[in-house]
């Protein structure tokens, strides 16, 4: 019991980041952005929560700080893709460069140095509990997580500025030529998703690894991007894809604890699996017939009013 309540742990964890990646990145998506830089935004969000946590010793604070500079990050994507009407996949692998890079040298401080942990949430018998903890004993960024996958839900489904931001993403012209500011409503869609790309990012430095080191997130951006499209652009779907995605990438993590078969496979392939699963997804969604009918219909051309 012990052993099963310990993999159900560690995939919370590990999916959590992808789902709040994911949700951001679903949102700019169904605005008709698409943002490849979410990479990037994770590892500045990443590096921005361990500093502001580090010196302030508050990581509600760290959060917060990942939060606001995943969105200013995003904000320079968004300059030149909806401003200038630069190319939004160049532009956003050059956020990723971007991102890269600027965490390793920000970073550099920082190297070794360790955060402290989040308060719990709730009582300390239930957080600490053997059975109970798989409920209750999670950082407040988990719960965070799985109340932003219902807000993001209700609001593209339900809410009247949802319902704009949707129809923005299938004919920009029509939302347009009807008052409504089709540029203004992909601003701030893509802040959105910066912020919660940041959160993500904060999540490795604050909460998987709460130790400095370059590169903390390991190409999770990319897994999310995946994921977006594995969900058909549907919240609930993607919550599921994460936590599915998180069981196998905690598969490197068990496997030799279970002994048998799994052991006697090497280490590297467990760690490939991820990126393996990401791919033959990819395939077979691009395979299947129809597979981008959930796709907004303006994903990734630049908006030009006609008047």
């Amino acid at each position: 019991m012990e052993f099963i309540i310990a993999i159900i742990s560690a995939i919370v964890l590990v999916a959590t980041p992808i789902l709040l990646a994911g949700l951001g990145e679903l949102v700019v998506e169904k605005s008709g952005v698409l943002n490849l830089g979410v990479e990037g935004m994770m590892l500045i969000g990443a590096v921005t929560g361990f500093a502001v946590t580090s010196l302030s010793g508050n990581p509600y604070l760290g959060v917060l700080a990942a939060a606001c500079t995943g969105a200013a990050a995003s904000m320079i994507f968004g300059f030149l893709t909806l401003t200038l009407s630069a190319n939004q996949v160049a532009t956003g692998l050059a956020l990723t460069i971007f991102g890269g890079g600027f965490s390793a040298l920000a970073g550099k401080a920082f190297l070794g140095k360790t955060v402290p942990a989040f308060t719990q949430l709730f009582p300390t018998g239930l957080a600490t509990d053997p059975i109970w903890k798989v409920i209750f004993g999670y950082s407040p960024i988990v719960y965070f997580s799985l109340a932003m996958c219902v807000a993001t839900a209700w609001f593209l489904k339900r809410s009247r500025a949802g319902l704009i931001l949707r129809a923005v993403g299938e004919n920009d012209l029509s939302a347009h030529s009807i008052g409504y500011s089709v540029i203004g409503v992909r601003y701030a869609a893509v802040a959105f998703g910066g912020a919660m790309a940041g959160i993500a990012g904060s999540m490795f430095s604050l909460v998987l690894t709460p130790i400095w080191a370059e590169g903390l997130t390991a190409g999770r951006g990319w897994i999310a991007l995946a994921l977006v499209v594995f969900a058909a652009w549907k919240p609930y779907r993607l919550l599921v894809g994460a936590y599915i995605f998180g069981a196998v990438m905690t598969l490197e993590v068990h496997a030799k604890a279970a002994g048998g078969l799994f052991s006697a496979l090497p280490s590297e392939l467990w760690a490939a699996l991820p990126y393996l699963a990401t791919l033959i997804v990819l395939v077979i969604i691009s395979m299947r017939r129809g597979s981008r009918s959930g796709a907004p219909a303006c994903l990734g051309k630049p908006f030009i009013p006609t008047a």
